[in-house]
This record gives C-alpha cells, sequence and structure tokens, in this order.
C-alpha cells in the first residue's frame, strides 16, 4: 500500500513540473509573438512607394546626431489615406506612414507607434502638448495647435466636405448657408473654429470619439442634417463602411486644409523639423497616394469573398438537407420531416434572393463611372445602339448631345488633379439635375466629355434640356482664373435624327461636329443641327 502511495505522489509531481515547463512556454511564446507583432507595426514597407525629385543633402554630423537620438514616440489618427489602422493586424499604414517611414529611415532615426486606438482626438493633442508624444500624423494648422507644438511643412492636401443623406436634398451652396441645419463635427479637428461663428451654438453637435461612425450613422437616421467631414477621409470610409446613401453635397474649396507632422515642442523636435522639411520639400508621394487610396478596391474584394461565401453557404445547406435527410428518415414521421425540409429551402431562397441581389450591384457598378456616379462609356455606347434601334423600328425622333468642359486642363494644371476630380462631381449632379424623365441618360464619355441620350424627344425639347444643363453649369461658379471668363464652362453639340436612316457613327459624328461648331466660335455656347433626310 505505501509503494503504491509512493508511485502516485511521484507521478502527481511529475505532471506538475510538465505542466509548469508547459505555462512557461507559453508565456515566453507569448513574449515573442509580441516581440514580432511590434516589428510588423514598424515594418515601413511603404517606404519603397516614396521618391525624390533630387537628393537631399545630410551631413555625417547630422546622421550620427539623429542615429544616437532615442525612439520617437508616435501617435497616429486613422485618416485613410493619410494614415489607416487595420484592426486585423493591429498595424499602421497610409501616405503620413510612407513618409515617416521612408525620412527616418534615411536619417536613422527611429521611431514608436504603438498599436490601438483609445485616445481622442483630443487626447492625443494633449500628449504632444504635454511632451508625452513627439509626432501626431495626420495634423491641419491651426494657430491654436501653433502655439503648443511645431508644424512641419505639408505633405498633403484635401477639403472639408459637407456630407448629408441622398434623399433629403439639402441645398447647401457655400458655407453660410450651414446655419441653416442641424451640423455634425469631430471634436477637436481644425475646421472646428471655423464653424463655430457660423452655425448657432444650439445645432452644433460634436462626436468625441475615435471613429466617425456615430456622426454618419446620425446623419443616417435622420438625427442631424449634415456632417462636415474631410473629403478624402470620407470617400474611403464611404467604401470600406458601404455608406452609399451618403453623398458630398458641397465642398468646402473656400477653406483648403494642409496635412503635415506635429510635434512636440522641444530643441530636439525643432532641429529634426528642419531637416524634415528639407525632405517635404522634393519629395513625390504620387506613388504612395495611389497604393493607399484604396477605398474602392476593398470593396470590390470584399464583396467578391462575401459572394464566395454565400455560394459555399448555399451548398453546405443543400448538403445539410441531404444528410439530414438521410440520418433521421426513419426516426421522425414523414410530416415531420416535410416541414423540416420546407424551413431549409426558405433558408436557400432567401440566400439566394441575396446573392442575385449582390450580383444586380455588381451589374451596376460594371455600368458605373466610378468618379461620377453617372453612367459609362461602355452602358452609353449599349444604350444608344438600343434607343438606335428603336428610332428605325417606330421613327420616334432621337437626340444625342455631346458636352464637353472649356479649358479643363487649365483646372488641373493650376489647381491639380484633386480638384478637377471635385469639378467633374460637381458638374456630373448639375448634369443629373437637369434631366427630368427616368429614360433620359446622362454618361461619362471620357475625361471631361459627357454624352446625353434623349429618346423620343424633338430638337426643340433636347435644346431646352442643353440650356438647363448649361445654366445648371454656370450656376456652379467653379472658378478657372486661367480663362476669360474667370470661370468654368461648357460646350454643347447636339443632333436629333427625325428622318432618314444615318448609322450609329455618323448620328454620333454630326453631333460631334456641332461641339467642334461650338468651340471655333468661341465656346460656352450651344451648336445644334436636325438630321431630317
Amino acid at each position: 500500500m505505501t509503494a503504491a502511495l509512493t508511485t502516485f505522489f511521484t507521478v502527481l509531481e511529475t505532471l506538475h513540473r510538465r505542466t509548469l515547463a508547459l505555462r512557461l512556454g507559453l508565456v515566453t511564446l507569448f513574449t515573442i509573438c509580441s516581440i514580432l507583432l511590434t516589428e510588423l507595426v514598424f515594418a515601413c514597407d511603404g517606404a519603397k512607394n516614396i521618391r525624390l525629385s533630387k537628393p537631399v543633402t545630410i551631413s555625417a554630423q547630422e546622421r550620427a546626431d539623429f542615429q544616437a537620438m532615442p525612439p520617437l514616440k508616435v501617435l497616429a489618427l486613422h485618416a485613410p489615406p493619410m494614415a489607416r489602422y487595420d484592426e486585423t493586424t493591429q498595424t499602421y499604414s497610409g501616405v503620413g506612414i510612407d513618409i515617416l517611414c521612408f525620412i527616418t529611415q534615411d536619417l536613422g532615426l527611429r521611431f514608436e507607434l504603438p498599436p490601438g486606438r483609445d485616445l481622442t482626438v483630443a487626447g492625443k493633442l494633449q500628449q504632444i502638448k504635454s511632451g508625452q508624444a513627439d509626432i501626431f500624423i495626420p495634423l491641419s494648422y491651426s494657430e491654436e495647435r501653433a502655439e503648443h507644438g511645431l508644424f512641419t511643412a505639408s505633405y498633403y492636401k484635401s477639403y472639408y466636405a459637407v456630407i448629408a443623406h441622398h434623399e433629403r436634398q439639402l441645398s447647401v451652396n457655400r458655407t453660410a448657408d450651414l446655419a441653416n441645419y442641424q451640423v455634425g463635427f469631430i471634436q477637436g479637428v481644425a475646421f472646428q473654429p471655423l464653424l463655430e461663428p457660423v452655425v448657432p451654438a444650439a445645432q452644433l453637435h460634436a462626436y468625441n470619439q475615435t471613429t466617425s461612425d456615430g456622426l454618419f450613422q446620425d446623419v443616417l437616421n435622420g438625427t442631424i442634417d449634415l456632417a462636415v467631414f474631410n473629403q478624402h477621409i470620407f470617400t474611403e470610409q464611404r467604401y470600406q463602411r458601404e455608406y452609399f446613401d451618403l453623398d458630398i453635397v458641397h465642398t468646402l474649396y473656400e477653406h483648403p486644409r494642409a496635412y503635415s507632422y506635429y510635434f512636440s515642442k522641444s530643441p530636439q523636435n525643432q532641429r529634426i523639423i528642419e531637416v524634415f522639411n528639407r525632405y517635404l520639400a522634393v519629395i513625390d508621394v504620387s506613388a504612395s497616394k495611389l497604393t493607399n487610396a484604396q477605398g474602392e478596391r476593398h470593396f470590390l474584394e470584399r464583396y467578391m469573398a462575401q459572394r464566395e461565401q454565400r455560394i459555399f453557404l448555399q451548398t453546405a445547406i443543400v448538403g445539410a438537407i441531404l444528410l439530414t435527410l438521410i440520418a433521421y428518415l426513419g426516426l421522425f414521421r414523414y410530416r415531420r420531416m416535410s416541414k423540416l425540409l420546407a424551413r431549409h429551402n426558405t433558408d436557400i431562397q432567401q440566400h439566394q434572393q441575396a446573392l442575385q441581389a449582390a450580383n444586380e450591384k455588381l451589374q451596376t457598378l460594371s455600368q458605373t463611372d466610378s468618379l461620377t456616379g453617372l453612367s459609362n462609356r461602355r452602358h452609353f455606347d449599349n444604350m444608344l445602339s438600343h434607343e438606335y434601334a428603336r428610332y428605325l423600328r417606330t421613327g420616334s425622333p432621337l437626340s444625342l448631345l455631346i458636352i464637353d468642359i472649356d479649358h479643363f486642363k487649365q483646372v488641373n494644371d493650376r489647381y491639380g488633379h484633386a480638384v478637377g476630380d471635385d469639378y467633374l462631381q460637381a458638374i456630373a449632379r448639375a448634369l443629373k439635375s437637369s434631366l427630368t424623365r427616368s429614360t433620359d441618360l446622362i454618361a461619362r464619355y471620357g475625361g471631361e466629355e459627357f454624352t446625353c441620350l434623349l429618346s423620343n424627344m424633338t430638337s426643340e425639347g433636347a435644346y431646352n434640356v442643353a440650356q438647363r444643363i448649361h445654366l445648371a453649369v454656370k450656376n456652379l461658379a467653379l472658378p478657372n482664373p486661367l480663362t476669360n471668363s474667370q470661370q468654368l464652362t461648357i460646350s454643347i453639340g447636339m443632333a436629333t435624327v427625325i428622318v432618314g436612316n444615318p448609322n450609329i457613327a455618323s448620328f454620333f459624328e454630326v453631333a460631334d461636329t456641332q461641339l467642334y461648331k461650338a468651340k471655333l466660335l468661341g465656346r460656352n455656347q450651344i451648336c445644334a443641327t436636325v438630321i431630317d433626310s
């Protein structure tokens, strides 16, 4: 009996030692994983997206001094494409991160960018002010912030936008119009001091949070009328969060924002800023912008993944039904099995309906211009063939407008392609609002050229539509100071076929000839003709 007890206690002691070793091994494994995760946060793969237009001269003494400095403590804000936080990998990426990685790697500087999004904008600014952190990414300039920290030169330019539910049809044409609505914004943003003198305090709603989901949800459910938010960040989040019921109703071009690195005040950081500005003066971030503006691409990838999951789920349900029938055929009565089968069939029908809806959404995306939301060239060409065939069958008149933006290249040269894209979106909305019939089709045909197809419409009716379009674009009052009129204008060529049998190509060519005629006559006008023989 004693020997048996001795053996029993020996086994217990052995198990205890192995359990202790296992625990120590798990602790060691957790420590290694934490180190690897920290290294992933600072992988800096995006530095390869940055180029310099000319070399930056750094002395050997400067490099030695920077390499001897302790790691910089960096705070980042989820503001794609400038900075994006990935909840899955707990890492940051974006244009601002790419530039930071490129410059610090070249100088030999080290930095720490911890994972997590717990602090608000105001909380992170307080850490910079108190010296608990060295850098905040990204931040736009304001005099109040400049009193408590140091700004580098800017590396990214954007604008604030007014965002509303697309069904509300709110009228906002300038900043002063915001006084008529309930307006939401993120607490601590640089635009706040510009909002407070315009909008009554009772109509201003500050959202003190680390994400913008609550702000946009309140716009969707009607708690507030409008949100004032960074335009490029909203465009990214619109695809990421699928906020397709929200639209930009006005862009605040009169208040441009330039985003920089924001440092805490110290002699060391002042020296770092001086060197950062040498790089920022000659830096080329075009490849980084292209890489990090990924909202639309991620949406399509996510949609395709969900579609594959739905197909897999549908197959799994069918398999489950068959297995259920086989397993329980002899155990339950026929009536119970019929109810079970009917319930599963309902599930399949629901999934089939969801898959059909997803396919329809993909079909719509394939026919839509991603920038303006209008029909694309392929869809327009298909509809032109369809409507022209109907004209040949019925003899009902068919009108075609070709619209070209005058001197649009000068907009891109003066303001940059980002503002050019904003102009195209504003003009697209004006064109769409000028059409009154559901059968009328407006499309972006390419670059700055738009087309409008008006089936079963006489030349007089089509000319009236052209005049409404011309007036709608004029009322936008988009500046183009490099032209004589100082404002952006359009030229329109119009053709209406009422008699005869020209082919589609010659019909399109007639309208294009009228557009060419309008440009020869000085632009900013409409030229039209009728094909009646």
